[in-house]
């Protein structure tokens, strides 16, 4: 009966080492996941929307369309937009009544998404610069003054 007693302690130890390194694993996955800054940028575009919505957690979310177009399959265009939550209430804000203007934006990518943080892994945590969208002259007012040249 006593060469038994060494191998429980034995297992007990092995299987508190097991759970100990599971336990820093699982903690260091979930560190990386959702909280490790992947990537940091800046994106420029005219502010579509920004909403604040949500069941159980209310986040803003936003959408900017940026200029230029780029093809998912051949043959086919689609406008560039970028999708992005905003965690700052009075970054919100700014953006908010802000709507239409051409925007830039500071935002930090994360691999995977918290509920309370938004529901995209591009969180924008700064405003670089607004400026009003220009508007766009007609292609007859910019060509008028060559056409009366050439007469």
């Amino acid at each position: 009966m006593d060469d038994l007693t060494p191998k429980k302690k034995r297992s007990r130890k092995g299987l508190r080492w097991f759970l100990g390194i599971l336990i820093v694993l699982l903690t260091v996955f979930i560190y990386v996941r959702y909280y490790y800054v992947f990537g940091t940028g800046v994106k420029s575009g005219e502010l579509n929307y920004l909403v604040y919505k949500g069941v159980i957690f209310k986040t803003y979310e936003g959408k900017l369309i940026q200029s230029g177009f780029r093809a998912d399959k051949p043959g086919g265009l689609q406008s560039n937009q970028f999708d992005f939550s905003v965690v700052d209430e009075d970054i919100a804000k700014q953006l908010m009544i802000s709507g239409g203007k051409m925007v830039q934006l500071h935002y930090k990518e994360y691999f995977g998404t918290l509920p309370w943080r938004g529901y995209t892994k591009f969180v924008v945590d700064s405003i670089v610069s607004i400026e009003e969208v220009r508007e766009s002259t007609s292609m007859e007012e910019e060509l008028t003054p060559f056409i009366m040249e050439t007469l």
